[in-house]
């Protein structure tokens, strides 16, 4: 699971916080600013917040009639969990063993006990989490208009 991936890292930190991501998202999240809000902060896990790009047309209702609609508006689920964290080594510790979901019991523990923020990212974020995802990412890629594209 997630959380033991991460527990099996412990010996090759140093004691320092380190980034992790899941690997299934591209974005144009600035990643030193979001180091250095983590270390302004001063908890043990910061998570970048984004607003999810829109699935569906959202129907604004008065029962039966139609008094609004907007074309997939980004966001109208509210933030998400991003996936790109910044991490103090001591959430090693919320980690039990292999069998440990990062996004259940660490996650939720840190949040009651006052040890997690969001670093709310307003740019570029996209899952590719299905084949149409993959497909408008390669789209973006090939087209030369790639926004996580952020080096020379």
């Amino acid at each position: 699971m997630t959380g033991g991936r991460l527990k099996r890292i412990s010996s090759h930190l140093d004691g320092n916080d380190f980034c992790m991501t899941y690997g299934d998202g591209l974005s144009d999240v600035n990643i030193n600013k979001l180091v250095h809000f983590h270390q302004s902060e001063g908890k043990l896990a910061t998570v970048t917040a984004v607003l999810p790009p829109g699935r569906f047309g959202n129907l604004k209702l008065d029962e039966q009639r139609v008094t609004g609609f907007e074309e997939k508006p980004k966001g109208n689920e509210g933030w998400i969990n991003g996936g790109f964290f910044v991490l103090s080594p001591k959430v090693l510790d919320y980690i039990d063993d292999d069998t440990t979901v990062w996004e259940k019991s660490p996650m939720e523990q840190l949040a009651s006990s006052d040890n997690f923020t969001a670093y709310k990212h307003h740019g570029f974020w996209q899952p590719m989490d299905t084949l149409r995802e993959k497909r408008l990412l390669e789209n973006l890629w090939n087209s030369g208009k790639a926004p996580w594209k952020t080096w020379k």
